[in-house]
């Protein structure tokens, strides 16, 4: 066996493991980093990549059926689903050596292609090596969650790890999970053609503002999606060669759905099993490794970055928390987690972002909160562009200063980066009202939400006798 002393030794080569492992190379930092599976992680080849894919596909599909309103001649779209998963397969190809084990070994990384366990608290074993770093992070990621559906280990069914491998359209795709990935996909795939029905234990887009995913909601339903809140699975069975039988239980009773394929999409769960996080001394539950604010855990040695945390599972977020461990490694900076600057999007259509606190989060830990709205339909791109669904809508303490943003509605996803700059460097709505948006763009609803602040202000009777005495000076 081959021992190893790297000055850092980084497990799972994900959007976070990555982003350490290059900026400790840069420096000159001996780095070791170990993966067991695919580089770039799931957000490359089962998540973020291959879904925003499929997406736009989708979404041109859609577009050329709905053009009627601009005087467009709607057409039906030929959907070639091979094609469109070569199209998701190249998007990835394109992507990948960025990632890649040549691209980072160039950099100066040593990558080992094995599975990492701890034999004890300074010892990492890969397959024929044995590492001893002066300090490791722990960047494994999640994978998805299967509950324990009666019948489900007798049927064939997809995951996000498995669903992009298709080469062949559902013909009725039952998806069990009305979260932010087994919305994308549903609505996706009904614009690709396929049946698609939607089965969730409670709320659809739970975890968002319902005032905002109403709008989302109420168009994936228009376009076709069957979606079912409040429904138990009960169980699943095989129904002829190929396809699948969902029996479900709602406040109606209990009935059966018939598919051609199943997509499970009930959450994620930490990478965390093959480890041995206890010989390490690293506290872990079932929902990930715990961490402090700055990302070390019960070990002195380890960190612990991105989805495998518990915390907000998003690529972004593991790059987030790369850049706090590297200032911590490499300069003995002190550097803290904080979740309330941290943006999300849901990538339906209409979009759904969100950064910040929401009302009912706001209303709890402030005495005095402002909400502001804006609607789309009061925007002249917006109605240029006939994607008036939606608004946007601030919360502020009573200063005035931005608590949290949401946006549901037409290009939400790169508008959020907006409010998200705003809150971490924690501006006021008086900021925001005195920068110049360019006319017409959608980024103009945001000002003038904020503008609304000060619609109170002009209806002072005291305000009002101060305006009317300067204007008596000419």
């Amino acid at each position: 066996m081959t021992r190893l002393t790297p000055d850092i030794c980084v497990i799972g080569a994900g959007s976070g493991g990555l982003s350490v492992a290059a900026a400790a190379a840069a420096f000159g930092v001996p780095v070791v980093l170990v993966e067991r599976g695919r580089m770039g992680g799931d957000c490359l080849n089962y998540g973020c990549v291959p879904s925003k894919a499929l997406i736009a596909a989708a979404k041109q599909a859609h577009l050329m059926s709905n053009g009627a309103g601009f005087g467009i001649a709607p057409a039906e779209a030929e959907v070639n689903f091979r094609q469109v998963m070569k199209h998701v397969a190249a998007t990835i190809a394109a992507i990948a050596p960025n990632d890649s084990v040549e691209r980072f070994t160039a950099l100066g990384v040593q990558v080992i292609q094995e599975e990492a366990r701890f034999t004890n608290r300074r010892t990492v074993i890969a397959g024929d090596y044995e590492i001893r770093a002066r300090r490791f992070v722990v960047a494994t990621g999640s994978s998805p969650l299967v509950p324990p559906i009666p019948g489900l280990e007798d049927v064939s069914y997809l995951t996000n790890e498995t669903i992009f491998a298709q080469t062949r359209k559902p013909a009725h795709l039952i998806v069990v999970g009305g979260g932010p990935i087994g919305m994308e996909l549903a609505q996706a795939h009904r614009r690709l053609g396929s049946a698609v029905t939607v089965v969730e234990a409670l709320t659809a887009l739970g975890k968002d503002d319902p005032e905002l995913t109403a709008f989302a909601l109420r168009n994936i339903r228009a376009e076709g999606v069957d979606v079912l809140e409040h429904t138990k699975v009960a169980g699943v069975e095989k129904r002829g060669r190929t396809g699948v039988r969902v029996h479900i239980e709602d406040e109606s009773g209990a009935r059966s759905i018939d598919g051609s394929h199943l997509l499970i999409a009930t959450g994620r769960i930490p990478n965390i099993a093959a480890l041995g996080l206890d010989r390490a001394g690293i506290k872990h539950d079932r929902r990930g490794i715990k961490v402090s604010d700055k990302l070390r855990t019960s070990n002195r040695r380890v960190y612990a970055i991105g989805d495998v945390t518990g915390g907000l599972q998003f690529t972004h977020v593991a790059g987030y928390h790369a850049g706090l461990v590297i200032r911590a490694l490499l300069f003995r900076l002190s550097a803290r987690e904080n979740r309330n600057i941290i943006p999300w999007a849901t990538y339906t259509d209409p979009e759904i972002a969100h950064v910040g606190l929401s009302e009912e989060e706001a209303r709890k830990s402030h005495r005095k909160i402002n909400i502001l709205r804006w609607p789309y339909s009061e925007n002249d791109r917006a109605q240029a562009e006939r994607r008036t669904e939606g608004l946007i809508k601030l919360v502020t303490d009573r200063k005035g200063r931005i608590l949290g943003a949401s946006i549901a509605g037409a290009n939400a996803g790169e508008m959020i980066n907006f409010w998200a700059l705003a809150l971490s460097r924690k501006l006021s709505v008086r900021d925001v009202a005195g920068y110049v948006a360019p006319y017409p763009t959608m980024t103009e609803i945001g000002k003038r939400a904020a503008i609304t602040y000060f619609t109170e202000t002009t209806r002072r009777p005291l305000v009002r006798a101060v305006v009317r005495i300067l204007r008596r000076f000419g």
